[in-house]
């Protein structure tokens, strides 16, 4: 069949009409659970900038000599914390924002994501009000930006408020990230949930968050080195289909126990789930970052080109 572009267009829209609509909804709303091979040429690196986290707090390194660095090593981009702009958790001025933006365009550095530190585990409604606020506020500086996606918890901490079970936190978590999506996404930014060892432990509780807020503006930040309890690696596969971006790490946990991340099996498991997009590394632990980050770059390079 040689059907004009037009035509074509014409055929997915009729096909699309024709299908049952179980067959639809039936689906998560998030499009981010791919299907199909990921490959290589689909997938670029970035640095997720808390590797460089004590040079930049200390104010050992500018933001944009990081930028530099990673630039001159060979990274497609980066993803700067919002912790690293002046004044967090207030809003840098705009002048700033956009002379970082100039600077990795004309590094050739895409900005593949930012993040915040929120916390929607708290008790008391008002002050998870005010979580939100800080999420759509720094969402609001995502766009300005150009980064695609806007990292959030779901809590930072990994015991249960006094008086509540988990279910219940587990909902004022749900609501509040709907509440986050709903306003990303006239933003055009995705909010991507990062299991961090905190409230979210395992693949379950990441599932059933994302599953709960049922949002085409939601998806995960797969933290690699954060799911600490049974096999990561089985988790990491159960995750990786809702991933919209990543953080690979040096190490996981193998049932609780610190090893050398596998990162041929990491990238199998990348390319099986269909991701296509960044996979920011991070290093951490003592050690001074403009050594550490070339040495991890390379041996993730070398793995991607494994499975090209």
């Amino acid at each position: 069949m040689n059907l004009r572009k037009t035509d074509r267009r014409a055929f997915f829209r009729i096909a699309v009409a024709s299908l049952p609509l179980a067959a639809i909804t039936e689906q998560p709303l998030l499009a981010a659970a791919t299907t199909g091979t990921g490959k290589a040429k689909n997938l670029k690196l970035s640095c997720n900038l808390y590797s460089f986290n004590e040079p930049l707090m200390s104010g050992q390194m500018t933001l944009e000599q990081v930028l530099t660095f990673c630039a001159e090593l060979g990274f497609d981009a980066v993803d700067p914390t919002a912790y690293y702009f002046p004044n967090y958790p207030a809003l840098p001025e705009d002048n700033y924002v956009y002379q970082i933006k100039r600077k990795a365009f004309r590094l050739g550095l895409d900005i593949s994501g930012t993040g915040v530190r929120n916390d929607f585990t708290l008790p008391d409604p008002g002050r998870r009000k005010a979580e939100v606020a800080l999420v759509n506020k720094w969402t609001d500086l995502a766009a300005r930006l150009g980064a695609p996606v806007l990292r959030v918890f779901a809590g930072i901490g990994k015991e249960l408020p006094a008086n509540y079970n988990r279910e219940e936190v587990t909902g004022w978590v749900v609501d509040a990230i709907r509440e986050c999506t709903a306003y990303a996404a006239q933003k055009g930014i995705m909010i991507v949930v990062q299991n961090h060892a905190d409230f979210i432990q395992t693949a379950d509780h990441v599932l059933d968050i994302v599953r709960r807020v049922n949002s085409d503006w939601l998806a995960v930040n797969l933290d690699i080195g954060s799911f600490k309890l049974g096999d990561p690696y089985e988790q990491i596969a159960r995750v990786a289909p809702y991933a919209a971006t990543w953080q690979l790490k040096e190490n996981l946990f193998v049932d609780g126990r610190e090893v050398e991340t596998d990162l041929n099996k990491i990238m199998q498991i990348v390319r099986n789930s269909g991701y296509r997009g960044y996979l920011p590394i991070e290093t951490l632990g003592k050690g001074d970052p403009r050594e550490k980050v070339p040495v991890f770059y390379e041996k993730v390079k070398k793995a991607l080109a494994a499975i090209g």
